[in-house]
């Protein structure tokens, strides 16, 4: 059996497997740091579960259409309702619940001390992500088959914790995979009767079964369509798992309606069970399939208009802009062009009235000329321009007549004596 005593060895004496049973020396508290703080493995592991549950919904979250930056939103929401609802449920189910913890109220805030309760987790986790979900505006059974996906992969990592304090006990068995704690400072030998005692690794069953689960939750993610399937799957598998594996742990029997027969776990299953039957029946009923092209989070969801916003900025902007800056309308370039055309037509007329006056400075010593004579002249210069100067009228935009060149008044006929 060359391969146990190399398990013992790579494990540093922490893990020793056979014959004929599995033995456990680890330390609960990983690195101590100073006589008040220790870096303990349960806590590792919710470090780890989170990290894991990120990555592996990273692919499921991006098909149906919720970005990251909306995952970091609501993960931290999901992680303090966690924390709460598992530590006050496991609060609640304890027989020294009123000396223990409400008469010592600070005792419910210590964690370290052991003791959650996963269904106290579920219960408080649900509603922050409907109500999360109604925030963002997508789909609440899209967001919740995200969170138990992520939920049943960080289980994993939560069993390893389990199994190395020791908090999970099983009655004792002689069965060959029997989990022996070694360790003095284990929840385990906590307790004289179940120290050294090989007894039945519960948390190892768990973790067995919260693997085939997190596989068929995996397979189901990449086929099924209909929203809510992956939170049904994940419920039922684990209240009937919870119900099962508790027959194994060495937990108080609890009198409900005056029965003697199950744990306070198993009651949980049971009423969680009857209450998943109508859900199931609301589920299949309500949530259609998304058809394939469609955004699975907001498919059917009413969207918050996008154009109240961006109305807004876009107005802001365009009051900022100067009005020498606005766009030229398809208007202006013909008024221009007729502009340039008036200003032609006048300097053309200027240039033949120039040319009167050098013909007429020309025959001034042959003719004198009189003033009848020079009014006669100038009437037809005078027509073209008063018509030059009234044909940008004709246009959509009226030019003015400032713009237009005067004629130089010093370029009449000079009357010579």
């Amino acid at each position: 059996m060359i391969t146990l005593p190399l398990a013992y060895r790579l494990s540093g004496g922490w893990l020793h497997i056979g014959p004929p049973y599995i033995y456990i020396d680890i330390d609960p508290i990983l690195v101590q740091l100073g006589p008040w703080l220790a870096v303990r493995w349960y806590g590792l592991m919710y470090v780890v579960a989170i990290m894991v549950g990120l990555w592996v919904i990273k692919g499921y979250t991006t098909r149906k259409g919720i970005d990251q930056d909306m995952v970091y939103r609501i993960l931290w929401w999901c992680i303090a309702a966690g924390l709460i609802g598992g530590r006050l449920y496991f609060v609640i189910q304890q027989p020294n619940l009123v000396q223990g913890y409400l008469l010592q109220p600070q005792r419910i805030l210590a964690t370290w001390e052991g003791g959650m309760a996963f269904y106290g987790a579920i219960f408080l986790v649900i509603p922050t992500l409907i109500w999360r979900a109604r925030v963002e505006r997508i789909n609440p059974l899209v967001l919740i088959d995200a969170g138990v996906l992520f939920g049943a992969a960080g289980q994993i990592f939560g069993r390893i914790g389990n199994l190395i304090n020791g908090d999970i006990i099983g009655y004792p068995t002689t069965l060959p995979w029997a989990t022996v704690y070694q360790n003095p400072h284990s929840w385990a030998c906590l307790n004289p009767d179940t120290c050294n005692v090989p007894v039945q690794p519960a948390a190892g069953y768990e973790l067995l079964i919260n693997l085939f689960v997190l596989g068929l939750m995996l397979y189901l993610a990449k086929r099924v369509r209909r929203p809510g399937i992956l939170m049904l799957v994940y419920l039922f598998s684990y209240t009937i798992s919870q119900f099962l594996i508790f027959f194994t742990r060495a937990n108080d029997i609890v009198s409900f309606l005056g029965i003697n027969v199950l744990k306070q776990a198993q009651w949980t299953s049971l009423i969680v069970f009857i209450l998943l039957l109508p859900l199931t029946y609301w589920v299949l009923r309500r949530s259609t399939p998304v058809p394939v092209g469609e955004v699975a989070a907001t498919y059917g969801i009413p969207q918050k208009p996008q154009t109240e916003l961006e109305t807004k900025v876009l107005t802001e902007e365009t009051s900022e802009i100067p009005a020498s800056e606005t766009a030229v309308t398809p208007e202006e370039p013909a008024a221009a062009e007729e502009t340039d055309s008036t200003e032609t037509v006048a300097d053309q007329a200027v240039s033949h009235e120039e040319v009167a006056d050098t013909n007429q400075e020309s025959t001034t010593s042959e003719t004198t000329s009189t003033p009848e004579t020079l009014a006669t002249e100038e009437t037809p210069t005078a027509t073209v321009a008063d018509q030059d100067v009234e044909k940008p009228a004709e246009t959509d935009e009226a030019v003015d007549v400032n713009d237009l060149p005067a004629v130089p008044k010093d370029k009449e006929t000079p009357q010579k004596a």
